[in-house]
């Protein structure tokens, strides 16, 4: 849990802030690419082809929130695999950022 904090805390801050989206709605986005670092992993996209492969598949995210995939991919990636298999980690990440 205290990696997730940090993971979140750290994409945060990667992610500039923008006087016109709320915090409901940013959460949301980083929760999307979350969303979508995990579906890589399950798709067994190699760690290092991450951001190449969520980039080519055209995000709706604004453009600003992928610079927030580098720093959740090895949150994904160390995490054991049941892990990433059996919990929507996307959630997990919008109920954390709400919180802060």
């Amino acid at each position: 849990m205290l990696r997730l904090t940090l993971a979140a805390l750290m994409a945060c801050t990667a992610v500039p802030a923008l006087a016109d989206v709320d915090k409901t709605e940013s959460c949301g986005f980083q929760a999307q690419v979350v969303s979508a670092v995990q579906q890589a992993r399950l798709d067994k996209v190699k760690e290092r082809n991450v951001e190449k492969t969520i980039l080519a598949a055209d995000p709706t995210w604004p453009a600003n929130y992928s610079n927030a995939i580098p720093l959740i991919t090895p949150w994904v990636y160390e995490l054991p695999m049941k892990q990433v298999r059996d919990n929507d980690l996307s959630e997990i990440w919008n109920q954390n950022c709400l919180g802060q």
